[in-house]
């Protein structure tokens, strides 16, 4: 239902937009003063969600391999590390979108990030590491499409980690495991995306032309 100018009128209904943000407003988990859009914070959980969308980008075209039975046996479980990395950012996204007001009721694993779940990236850091040849130098992201939308999932987690930074210098962080959780995340991301390459047998080339890319890796499942 319209007033007649195309904008939603009084009696309009909808399970999803409530017009409460109409002001350029949003509010925080467990209530409390309402903040710009633009806030820093916002900006940050907000950038975290664009990751989580990206992470999916990467997971469907994974699952889609799946479905057309062309999935190499490196890429094995890749799609369900990705749902778990993509649950895992939302109870990043809960801390930052807290109340300091309510930062009391949060929750580790659930809206606050632990300190396990920083020990989860470290050791699944150190399995990949184990079975992907690491390159020499910075490489050319778009290979493959499931590799490049993990890699803009890095890069856009990079963005978060620096307005993470800033709130952490104000002192609008509530957990000292969100800065390391997102810095070691990133760093598997983009091992993540060699691994995809390379169990496609393909190689990212070096960022500089003229030299040499490094021999694909044939991943095994372990």
């Amino acid at each position: 239902m319209t007033d007649g100018s195309g904008r939603a009128g009084p009696g309009f209904d909808s399970a999803v937009a409530t017009g409460k943000g109409d002001d350029g407003t949003t509010g925080l988990l467990y209530g409390g003063e309402r903040i710009a859009k633009d806030d820093p914070r916002a900006e940050a959980y907000g950038t975290i969600d664009e990751a989580v969308a990206t992470l999916g980008l990467a997971r469907a075209e994974l699952g889609l391999k799946q479905q057309l039975g062309v999935v190499p046996p490196g890429l094995a479980g890749i799609a369900d590390l990705l749902l778990r990395i993509q649950r895992e950012l939302f109870v990043a996204a809960a801390e930052l979108a807290t109340n300091p007001g309510a930062w009391n009721r949060l929750e580790d694993d659930r809206t606050r990030v632990s300190a396990s779940m920083v020990d989860g990236i470290d050791v699944l850091l150190r399995d990949f590491e184990s079975h992907v040849e690491m390159p020499r130098e910075f490489v050319v992201p778009g290979e493959s499409r499931a590799s490049a939308a993990i890699e803009i999932a890095r890069a856009t987690l990079r963005r978060a980690e620096r307005r993470v930074v800033a709130l952490k210098r104000d002192g609008l962080i509530p957990g000292p495991h969100l800065l390391p959780y997102l810095n070691r995340l990133a760093d598997l991301l983009w091992v993540l995306a060699r691994a995809v390459e390379q169990a496609e047998s393909r190689r990212a080339p070096p960022s500089r032309p003229g030299r040499r890319r490094a021999s694909p890796v044939h991943m095994e499942e372990g």
